[in-house]
Parts: C-alpha cells; sequence; structure tokens
C-alpha cells in the first residue's frame, strides 16, 4: 500500500495543506513547532481513528475554527481508497471510507495499515504494562477486526464485575451472582490472550534478526508474555475461569478484578537481560524500533499489503552506523520520516519537504 495524497484543513496549525507523496522515503525536515509532527499525526489518525497524542478531539482543531478535515488517497494492491474525517466542535467526527459513511471505528481500523514510532513510543518499554498492552492491541486490531470489538466487550464485562465487587457488602452475597460474569469474561479474555500470544510467536523472531542487523550482531533482543500462556483457547478460558474462582476472596477485598488480560505484560530482553527495568534508554529505543519495524513485516504477511511507516525524529539519538543500518531496514516500505536535519550520505531520498510554519514545500 501507498499513500498517494494527504489534504488537511485546519487540523492543528494547518488551514490548508495538499501534498502528494513518493512511494519510498519522505523526509520532512524543519525546526520543531512547525507542523511536522502534525501532519504524520493527521496520517495516524485516518488509520486508527484517535490520534497517538491526544484523547480531545477538539485539540486536533485549529483554533479559532469549528471543524478539522483530513483526506487521505492511498493505492492498494487491488484498487484505490480514500479515508476522510471530518472532526468539529458540536457532533462527533465524521469518517468515511471511499466516500461512504462508517458507524464504528472498528470498520477503519486495518483499511489502512500504519507503524508508527514517535519520541515518547519508547514508553513501550520503559513505562508500565498498559503502554506495552496498548502496542499489542493496536497491531492485532489492525490485522483482525474481531479482537478490536472483543476488546470493547472484555471492557465492558470486566466493568460489571469490577462494580458487582465494589457494590456487594460481603463476600457471601458475591458468590450466586458473580459466577455469570466469570464465564463471559473468561470466554472473551481466553480470546485475547489467544490472539496476543499468536502476534509475539510471530513478531519475535523478526524483531530478533532485526535488532541483531541494526546493532551488527552485539544484541539478542527477545519477547515473552506475562499471563497465562497455554496452547489452546479452551486452555486458557478453563485456566482463567478457575483463576478468578481462586481470587475472588482477593478481587472482593480490592474491589476490582486483579488477573487477566488487563494487566498482563511483556518480557522484553536483550543479551538476557529486563530491559523494562535494567536498560539504557539507548537500548530501549533501539529495541523499540526492532519490534515496530517487525510489525511491518508481520503485517505486510497477514495483509498482503505494506504497512506505511510513520517516523518522528527516530534518528536523533542514533549513531551514524545504525541510522544507515536502521534505514537498510526499511527501505522496501513507504516512510514519513520527520526531522530537524537530514545527512544525505546515510541513504538516497525519494522526496524531502520542508515544513516552516504549517507550510509545506518539496525541495
Amino acid at each position: 500500500m501507498i499513500i498517494e495524497k494527504v489534504k488537511l484543513e485546519n487540523f492543528r496549525n494547518y488551514t490548508s495543506c495538499e501534498l502528494k507523496l513518493s512511494p519510498g522515503l519522505n523526509i520532512f525536515r524543519g525546526n520543531n513547532a512547525q507542523g511536522k509532527t502534525n501532519f504524520l499525526e493527521s496520517v495516524y489518525i485516518s488509520s486508527i481513528g484517535k490520534s497517538p497524542k491526544t484523547n480531545k478531539e477538539k485539540d486536533l482543531i485549529k483554533w479559532g475554527s469549528n471543524f478539522a478535515k483530513v483526506y487521505v488517497k492511498s493505492k492498494k494492491k487491488y484498487y484505490d481508497q480514500t479515508i476522510e474525517l471530518v472532526l468539529n466542535d458540536q457532533t462527533n467526527k465524521i469518517i468515511k471510507i471511499n466516500g461512504m459513511g462508517i458507524k464504528r471505528i472498528g470498520d477503519l481500523i486495518g483499511e489502512m495499515p500504519v507503524v508508527y514510532f514517535a519520541p515518547d513510543e519508547i514508553g513501550l518499554i520503559k513505562d508500565g504494562p498498559a503502554d506495552r498492552r496498548r502496542f499489542m492491541d493496536i497491531d492485532i486490531s489492525q490485522l483482525n477486526k474481531q479482537y478490536f470489538y472483543n476488546l470493547l466487550r472484555y471492557d465492558k464485562i470486566l466493568n460489571e464485575r469490577n462494580k458487582l465487587l465494589k457494590q456487594t457488602k460481603t463476600l457471601e452475597g458475591i458468590s450466586d451472582t458473580i459466577d455469570l460474569w466469570d464465564s463471559q469474561l473468561a470466554d472473551v479474555a481466553s480470546r485475547i490472550i489467544f490472539q496476543r500470544l499468536w502476534f509475539l510467536d510471530k513478531i519475535k523472531e523478526p524483531a530478533k534478526k532485526i535488532h541483531h542487523n541494526i546493532t551488527s550482531g552485539k544484541e539478542d533482543l527477545d519477547v515473552k508474555y506475562q499471563g497465562i500462556n497455554l496452547p489452546t483457547v479452551q486452555d486458557i478460558k478453563n485456566k482463567i475461569y478457575q483463576s478468578y474462582k481462586a481470587n475472588l476472596k482477593r478481587d472482593f477485598e480490592f474491589g476490582y478484578t486483579t488477573i487477566g488480560p488487563h494487566r498482563d505484560d511483556i518480557q522484553i530482553t536483550i543479551n538476557g537481560i529486563d530491559i523494562r527495568n535494567f536498560g539504557s534508554q539507548g537500548q530501549q529505543r533501539l529495541a523499540t524500533l526492532s519490534l515496530k519495524i517487525a510489525e511491518l513485516v508481520l503485517f505486510e504477511k497477514e495483509l498482503g499489503e505494506k504497512p506505511v511507516l510513520l517516523l518522528d525524529d527516530v534518528l536523533s539519538e542514533l549513531d551514524n552506523k545504525r541510522c544507515q543500518n536502521f534505514l537498510r531496514e526499511i527501505e522496501n516500505y513507504q516512510t514519513i520520516l520527520t526531522t530537524t536535519k537530514y545527512n544525505r550520505k546515510l541513504r538516497d531520498i525519494d522526496a524531502i519537504f520542508q515544513v516552516k510554519d504549517a507550510k509545506i514545500s518539496r525541495l
């Protein structure tokens, strides 16, 4: 898949913008606070339906305006596709795919697959388990729409179970009712965990190989799921159902469900050392990049389409050798990369754009 054109109107600091992209490496160069990241954000929201930066959609509308529009045209293997989003300060956003309105975000996810990396994405490794669960959930949802709807259903059932735990005064008073929620929760939880195990199994070898190449063979990367790890959905379902029963007293005392996919994590190691707690920032950043490139490989294999890579200021903390190794790994994918400066000796550029005061010009 290739993004051919992006049009913006009143999005962030852009009043108006229309741009044609190259199918290869697109460099967006300029000083900070000029609009480079905002452009990447507009492409991301066209893929996922929400911003990676804020949950307040009004923040995406240019100050003084009451609406914002994002339009992206892409060329897929067998057909062309357009995605249009309209945000306003009065009603919910409007999303159209090929001119037809959709009602659910789940119908958008996966239509235009992207892989996104920004400086704060290093939180995937150095921050809490929620960031690593989010990494899995966004990726798997792009590969499998049903997974996205399973997440929604899981949250709904989990909230009902937690409400019962909080509102019931005695443990005896909860025993008859909670089994209804335990059974439903175990069913959907097992499907989520099974998909996460599948995802990590598919991504760990490409990530290991890519990290080995970027670090010139000096570092060995590995990822493992921390949670129930059994071979079938039914095995997982039985195990987690039993765990709900075994932990009921503790859950009642805390007033919430203490186990399940909403509490699980990923262990990430380099040369056998857990870098979540003991890795340097450089190791954490490079490991995150390796995982992101592995996403590209998996998406292409499973979807039959090359995803688009969105990179926000990722080269500034890599030395020239690792920059070259990294850029070599992504040379077969359309990439939109923002930077304050770019060394042309690192890799040939397909298109370079100058960004200043929310104006983009091709050089």
